[in-house]
């Protein structure tokens, strides 16, 4: 058998000019082809599917709560001192468009230490009045007092509230909610925790007794109209249960926190009307 040399085309492997492929089996299988071949890759860790969508998050996990913290500092301000103002427009829709759990959780916590550090300064300040010169303890439980209290009274409340609505039938109201309403409403007892510092008894039954009115009459106010959309009429008799619980909040923190007083003179022959500054 012979063999006979051919010179190969140089542009026999390039083919004709302006000669192209063309599938004719749409733009759909074209994107299969790229979904396959790129799967290899996804599975080495060289390409990432942005596509991918994740399924709703449990109440256990981080993300479930993140929404709820996705907030601006300007948006948690405004909402602070609108509590304060009952005559505003947005005293009533303060949560809307979405309720936060930044506020609500930071305001009792600054609560908590506002409580501790006033209450300390003016014990110190009504000890060093009373008896120049005499040494002074601070009472580091009242750091742990302040946090039961104020703990149980922003978290525990609502939830239980919202727990016997739901058992009533009012499923309009979230529990995210009802925190952001008992969160900020606590904004205003901040201010009055350090005004308390004065030792003045009177001027402190009177802030104490604003701070009352104010964060009584937000809560009200917000929780009302909730209760009154509830079938049974016995359900509106709730808001004597929240106006109880919050006045028993106001006196504690009154006899706790606040009834340091300066003692001038103490024994038989003194006055009584100068006993106590």
């Amino acid at each position: 058998m012979a063999y006979v040399a051919v010179d190969a085309d140089d542009h026999l492997e390039e083919g004709p000019e302006d000669l192209k492929f063309k599938s004719f089996l749409g733009a759909d299988a074209s994107t299969d082809q790229r979904t396959q071949s790129g799967a290899p890759n996804l599975d080495r860790g060289y390409l990432t599917d942005h596509t991918t969508r994740k399924g709703p998050s449990g109440f256990w996990t981080v993300e479930y709560y993140q929404p709820y913290f996705d907030v601006d500092t300007s948006t948690v301000l405004k909402r602070c001192y609108t509590t304060l103002l009952p005559t505003s427009p947005s005293y009533l829709t303060i949560l809307t468009p979405s309720a936060d759990l930044y506020g609500p959780f930071w305001i009792p916590t600054t609560l908590v230490l506002a409580l501790f550090l006033s209450s300390s300064l003016a014990a110190s300040i009504s000890s060093y009045l009373s008896a120049p010169g005499a040494a002074y303890e601070y009472d580091f439980g009242l750091l742990s007092l302040a946090a039961t209290i104020v703990y149980i009274y922003t978290f525990a409340v609502p939830v239980l509230l919202w727990l016997a609505l739901r058992y009533f039938g009012v499923g309009e109201w979230s529990v995210a909610e009802a925190l952001g309403v008992w969160g900020y409403s606590l904004f205003v007892w901040i201010p009055v925790s350090i005004l308390c510092v004065i030792p003045v008894s009177i001027l402190r039954w009177v802030l104490v007794g604003i701070a009352f009115c104010l964060s009584g009459y937000f809560l009200v106010s917000n929780v009302y109209p909730i209760l009154a959309m509830a079938d049974a009429k016995a359900t509106r008799l709730l808001i004597i249960v929240v106006g109880v619980l919050h006045a028993a909040l106001a006196l504690a923190f009154k006899v706790l926190f606040f009834s340091y007083y300066v003692v001038h003179d103490i024994g038989p022959g003194a006055d009584p009307v100068r006993r106590f500054l």
